[in-house]
Order: C-alpha cells, then structure tokens, then sequence
C-alpha cells in the first residue's frame, strides 16, 4: 500500500543556513540589519514539547537534514512520499520585499537541501503572505518543479482569506493544480482569538481552531469556491472534532440568509466535504474507538482526511499515529487514496 505523510516539517538550523540562498543585496541587508533569526510562527523549535528528545541533534531542534528526518519520520513508517511544509517567520516580516527575498531563500534551501537529497520528499512553496503580487511570483517561480506540490498559507492572517486581495494566489494556485494549503501559525498581525490577544500559549494554541473556522466561513461566503471551481483547500493541524458542529451551525445560519452570498448556491456542508479537506495530526477527538467512529459519521465523508504525522511536533505514543477506530479499508482511503485525488502532482509519482 502507497504510504503518503501529507505534512512534515522540515527545521531551519538557523539565519546563517537561508544567506547563501539570498540575492546578495538581501544577505547584506540581513547582516546590516543584525537579524540574528526569524521568530518561528507560533510553535518554537526549541519548546521541550514541540519534538521527541532523541529525535533533536546538538542544536536542540529536529529535522534540520535530510537525513534525519527520512530516519525519523518516513522510514520508520515505510512512508513513500512526504510533504515538506518548513515553518519559519517569512510571513511575519512587515517589510514586503524582504518577506518575499526570505520566502524565495526558504523555498530554495527546502529544494536544495531536501528535495534533492531524498527522492521521498515534496514540499509546500511558501509564499509572502502580505503581499499577493509578490506571492505569486513565488508560485510562478516554483510552479515548473512538480516536486512543489501546493501553496502554503498561514491560518493567522492579516486579513480574512476569502478577501478579493488574496484571490491571485488562488488564480496562480488553481491555474497550476496545486491545493492551497492553510497551516496553523500566524503572520502575527492580531490576536488569534475573536476578543484580542492572549496572555498564554495555551490559549493561544487552543484559538487555532476558531481561527480555521473564521477563514473557512470566509472561503464559503466571500465565494472563493465558487470563483474557483477546481480549487481544493488542506486545513492542516487544524483539528478535526470542530468541524461536523461548526458546519451544522453555518448551513443553518445560510439557510437564512442566502440572498445576501447568492453565490453560495449549494449547502455549505456539502462544499466543505468536496472541496475541502484536513490532515490527520494532531487528531483531538476521544481517544476510543467509539468517539472516533461517530466523529468519522458526522463529518459525513471518508474522502476529507489524509494522513499526517506531524513530524517533529509529536502527539501521539511512539509511532502510533492511527487514532483507534478507523477501519482498513478507512485507512487506505487516509493513506493513500485521498492524497493522490488531493495532490494531482503526486499521482505523477504514483502509478
């Protein structure tokens, strides 16, 4: 059976490993500027819980090579293909052109440095997400190395992704078959919850998940599927337990007040489970049979999950990344068939 991880994370060592993939007036505006590093997008590398101890090398992070993180996170689940979504701060830079030099330095390195040396690995581009001009030129850029399988958006924008402003990165996305991936993390702009910022991680952490919700009901009733007819949309470590009620309650409120998103000609639930689809880790409902078996029955479809572990922010006992209560027959849809309907580029892998 085809072994597909759909989000794996590759680490930045650090600043110094991105400068020689920098145009050179963005190299020396990184030292004359003294950027020692980006901050990482709301999960620190160095966080004693965001990766198993015996997976960090000397620098305390995980995933920094090609070779650790095939050791790691394909071998050991005899994973044939992974997708690499590198989290690092490009997306936060205020500065448009520097996040666009820094996004092109991030992608190179994941190519250079990953792509190249296993041919197990696809990645995500990473696009300047405060500038759509900018983005997609990236996906332009990137779009003829099918070994680039989607396009990368942060969950904690600054403005809410159905927006016009963002409809170019979905124009690029759509014209080159990539999905367009929505990750956890933040460009940093405001506070992840509906009534500000928090005061801990933990909340902060928890708010990811209404923040899915915002952007997807923004997707639905700004018309972005409608736009777009062959777009699909990956929440990735977004959860899975939010969806089914959040769905009822939308469909309900539609039902209502359809005339003012005419567009949306189609009950909403029915978009998400064609259109739409989540990666598998962290998984968040009860960890029994049971629960899992009635979450997979409101969710109303066996197409919309695809396989994930994560790797390095591991959730899971060992290499357990099955929740209980799926059947074979489910996890071969999860595993592999899934991400092939998702991800037309690795069906060219794939025979």
């Amino acid at each position: 059976m085809t072994r597909i991880d759909c989000d794996v994370h590759p680490t930045v060592p650090s600043l110094q490993a991105l400068l020689p993939y920098m145009d050179e007036v963005w190299r020396d505006n990184a030292v004359r500027r003294g950027i020692e590093e980006l901050a990482t997008v709301s999960y620190p590398t160095t966080n004693p819980l965001s990766s198993r101890a015996d997976w960090r090398d000397a620098s305390g992070k995980a995933g920094t090579t090609a070779a650790a993180l095939g050791a790691q996170a394909l071998d050991p689940f005899g994973t044939d293909l992974a997708i690499c979504s590198p989290l690092y701060g490009v997306q936060a830079l205020f500065s448009e052109d520097m996040s666009a030099a820094f996004a092109r330095a991030l992608n190179t390195w994941t190519a250079r440095e990953f792509l190249d040396r296993d041919p197990r690995l696809r990645a995500s581009i990473i696009v300047p997400q405060i500038n759509a001009e900018r983005a997609v030129d990236e996906i332009e850029h990137w779009a003829g190395d099918h070994r680039f399988v989607q396009v990368l958006l942060l969950v904690g924008s600054e403005l809410p992704l159905g927006r016009r402003q963002t409809w170019p990165i979905y124009a690029a996305a759509e014209r080159h078959g990539l999905p367009v991936g929505i990750h956890a993390g933040s460009m940093h702009r405001s506070g992840m919850t509906p009534v500000g910022w928090t005061s801990t991680y933990t909340e902060d952490y928890v708010a990811q998940a209404t923040a899915f919700q915002s952007q997807l009901g923004s997707l639905l009733a700004e018309g972005v599927f409608a736009k777009f007819p062959n777009l699909t949309v990956v929440l990735m470590e977004s959860g899975v337990s939010w969806l089914p009620a959040y769905l009822w309650r939308f469909s309900k409120f539609w039902k209502g007040t359809r005339a003012e998103i005419p567009w949306v000609s189609d009950p909403p639930a029915s978009i998400v489970r064609d259109r739409v689809r989540l990666t598998l880790q962290p998984f968040d409902a009860p960890p029994d049979a049971a629960s899992v078996t009635r979450l997979m029955e409101h969710l109303g479809s066996e197409e919309m999950l695809l396989f994930s572990t994560d790797y390095p922010h591991w959730q899971f006992d060992g290499q357990s990344a099955w929740p209980e209560g799926l059947s074979p027959s489910l996890r071969q849809k999860i595993m592999a068939d899934n991400p092939l309907r998702t991800y037309a580029r690795l069906r060219e892998t794939v025979s």
